[in-house]
This record gives structure tokens, sequence and C-alpha cells, in this order.
């Protein structure tokens, strides 16, 4: 690894912890001086998604975390809480220990997931997912809402 500001290899940790994102580590450079944050992930197998169609397609976070986070727009909902319930997420489909998740099981667990945290956000992501029609998908939708 190599510092970001000078280029130079030679660095020292100052500080190791675990986070949501993974094993954070605080570095210093040893010839200028800064200091830098990386992390660590562990590298897993992959995922693969079995679409409506029957099509496989390779599991990606970053397009659950786009879909959850429009549905959350303009919502009082803190962004680490947000984060919190991607990563719940994440881990679940890992820990399911399946090479093939069909898109409905995922996509069940993020609407259960979204309406245990926001009710406006649950309709919204619903409505995509489910491919509502007309007010009467939105009628039954909120008819299960408390």
């Amino acid at each position: 690894m190599d510092c970001p500001y000078c280029s130079n290899k030679l660095l020292k940790v100052t500080d190791k912890r675990s986070s949501p994102k993974g094993i954070r580590r605080r570095r210093e450079c040893l010839k200028c001086k800064k200091r830098f944050t990386t992390y660590e992930t562990i590298e897993s197998s992959d995922i693969y998604v079995i679409k409506k169609n029957n099509s496989r397609e390779k599991f990606d976070c970053e397009k659950l975390k786009k879909g959850i986070n429009r549905a959350f727009e303009k919502r009082p909902v803190s962004k680490e809480k947000i984060d919190e319930m991607i990563n719940s997420i994440n881990n679940k489909l890992r820990n399911k220990g399946q090479k093939e998740i069909p898109s409905s099981a995922i996509g069940e667990l993020v609407m259960k997931s979204i309406k245990k945290l926001d009710n406006v956000a649950y309709i919204r992501f619903a409505s995509v997912y489910k491919n509502f029609q007309d007010v009467n998908d939105f009628k039954v939708a909120m008819g299960g809402l408390k």
C-alpha cells in the first residue's frame, strides 16, 4: 500500500477496529506524517440472483443500495439507520449459504426491513417492486400497514 499523499510505501497502523464497512485501519505515512483511513472487507463467494425470467445475474449490493436509498429520499430516517438496514440485508443474504437466491426472496426481505423503518418508504419501494398499476394497488398495500 502507498501513501495517497506522497506515494511512500513506509506506513504504520495507528488504530484498528471493526466497523460496519469491515476492518477500519488508521494509517500514518512515515515520510510525510499525514494520516488516512483504509477499510478491509472480507471477500466472500459470489451470490447470483435468479430473476423472474429465470436469467441469472451477479448480486450487486450497490444496486440494492440505490433502490433502497431512492425509497428513503426526503424521509426523516437517518443515513446510519438505512446503512445498518442495508448491511443487515446483505449479511442475511450471505449467511443463507446459497449460491443462488431468487429475486423475489431478496425483494420480500427488503420490503420487510423497510416496513420496520418507514411506511412511506415501504409504499414507494413496493410500488416499484410489485409494479403497481393503479390506485387500488396502493390501497391494498396501505391496508397492510398499521
